[in-house]
């Protein structure tokens, strides 16, 4: 477990015309679950396909077609769950919320409210170094998703994908514990982060595989401690929700910009209406969608489709032996096992393929020396080119022997330099090249010693400014560096010059 301070909830304060105003946010996110067929059907959940081409009868709504559980879907769920301390309900249950969608054929969508797969939860969210929040999570339910209307295709109808009908959907619903659009956005980061890790959502937001429906509140200073001590929500703004964010700095200015706006309004003498807004980026505005409904609205009843789903708890058991080192229990044992710090330890456990990769490097050798290159070297040259952790060209492996060749001493770190760089661009074993182009530093004391001698021969003036003023030195290290290629021991070079100076 990470070393952390935990600090009661910092609320982000925001100054209106007349008074002071606080933030109370929560999220309902929506995870897509990583499986290959969909909820209630076989049809493939691969994304790109022709549109209308992964669609069962099920999906489609035909008569006399009967949804059937993806137990592998459960199983992602209850996953999900552990991963974040939840309680698992052994016993839950499918409902019809019924609202109109025009890309949903059946008129309504199969979800879980009374009784969902997940109770309570927590998500630990670092908000600076030694210092963590914990949001409370409500619950996770199972639900299908709907399919994609289509409006850019024709100026006088629209078209439906029923591609994403019926693709498993786990909403995350969290407690309103979130008091800024930093720590929104920081609590969205982590989730994504943990999901990654267990494999039941691959985050990708481009994509919609996972977004986020902003709930956003204000209230006066101390009207949030109130509800803390009561949790009685009476003491806090009437909520709006802004739908489907997929991007954390949408998210950011989404809240700040909707928060603003319900303060003009109160402020103004009105009152905020509850309901469900869109975020507009090139306005930086929110608009209205619809008004809000609450669970009465959707006319919610059991799914008569659906027995009840009861799991066992030796299953349950099963899915915890079976998790994976999360992200907060990796970067622990990265800086106790490596010696890194805690940035350090924290941008190479962001990503689960990161952390694996930085681990084959780092495994058997110097864990400072290995994230160095790791971080500043690939990380860097890769962020700078678009690419992601599995388009790297230069493997664990390759990377681990130019660390070995430094540790060594066979290269200098200019060299190393060198030799990534013929590795990302043109590939091969590193020993290899450091041998076949003639790139082994210079450890011959004696080579180095005749190479300074006769620097100092050929420059006697600047023997004589260095006397005087011995930080120029550095002068004599750059020019026998040069004679020989870069090739020279740099630590030698610098012992010899000095000696030769009387330094």
């Amino acid at each position: 477990m990470l070393d952390l301070t935990f600090e009661a909830p910092k609320p982000k304060v925001i100054a209106g015309a007349q008074h002071d105003w606080e933030l109370v946010i929560g999220l309902e996110v929506h995870a897509q679950v990583s499986s290959n067929a969909k909820l209630f059907s076989g049809a493939s959940t691969r994304f790109g396909a022709e549109p209308n081409s992964n669609v069962a009868f099920v999906d489609a709504a035909m008569p006399g077609m009967l949804p059937v559980i993806n137990e592998y879907c459960v199983a992602q769920a209850v996953r999900t769950g552990l991963g974040l301390k939840a309680a698992i309900n052994l016993k839950s249950a499918f409902d019809r919320k019924n609202y109109f969608y025009p890309d949903l054929p059946q008129g309504y969508q199969i979800s879980q409210l009374y009784h969902p797969i997940v109770g309570e939860g927590e998500v630990l969210v670092e908000m600076g170094p030694g210092v963590g929040r914990v949001v409370r999570i409500e619950r996770i339910h199972l639900e299908q998703d709907a399919g994609k209307s289509i409006h850019d295709m024709d100026p006088n109808m629209s078209f439906v994908d029923l591609n994403r009908t019926g693709v498993a959907l786990m909403e995350i619903v969290s407690r309103p514990d979130i008091r800024g659009s930093e720590e929104a956005a920081a609590y969205v980061v982590k989730l994504r982060q943990i999901l990654r890790y267990l494999g039941t959502c691959d985050g990708n937001m481009q994509n919609g595989n996972l977004r986020a429906d902003v709930n956003v509140s204000i209230c006066r200073p101390g009207d949030y401690e109130r509800y803390w001590q009561t949790q009685d929500f009476a003491h806090l703004g009437t909520r709006c929700e802004i739908k489907n964010m997929n991007s954390m700095r949408f998210i950011q200015a989404a809240i700040e910009v909707e928060a603003r706006r319900q303060i003009a309004i109160v402020e103004g003498g009105g009152s905020v209406d509850q309901e469900t807004r869109l975020y507009d980026p090139d306005k930086a505005e929110t608009r209205s969608m619809r008004s809000k409904e609450e669970a009465h609205d959707y006319r919610y009843f059991p799914c008569p489709d659906l027995l009840p789903l009861e799991i066992e708890q030796g299953w349950v058991d099963d899915i915890a032996d079976s998790l994976p080192e999360l992200p907060d229990a990796k970067k622990t044992r990265f800086m106790g096992d490596f010696g890194l710090t805690d940035y350090d330890a924290s941008v190479l456990t962001a990503d689960v393929d990161s952390a694996a990769y930085f681990e084959a490097v780092a495994q058997g050798r110097d864990g400072k020396l290995a994230a160095n290159w790791v971080i500043n070297e690939l990380f860097g040259r890769l962020k700078k080119e678009y690419h992601t952790m599995s388009e790297s060209p230069v493997s664990a492996d390759q990377l681990g022997g130019i660390v070995d060749l430094i540790t060594r001493g066979d290269i200098s770190g200019k060299i190393a330099k060198e030799l990534f760089e013929i590795v990302y661009t043109q590939g091969g074993d590193p020993a290899r090249i450091v041998d076949e182009r003639g790139m082994k530093q210079v450890t011959d004391t004696g080579a180095i010693e005749a190479a300074v001698d006769q620097i100092i021969a050929d420059n006697p003036a600047q023997v004589e400014k260095v006397q005087v003023n011995p930080k120029l030195a550095g002068w004599f290290v750059g020019q026998v560096m040069k004679a020989t290629g870069g090739k020279a021991n740099p630590k030698a070079v610098n012992q010899i010059v000095a000696k030769k100076l009387a330094l």
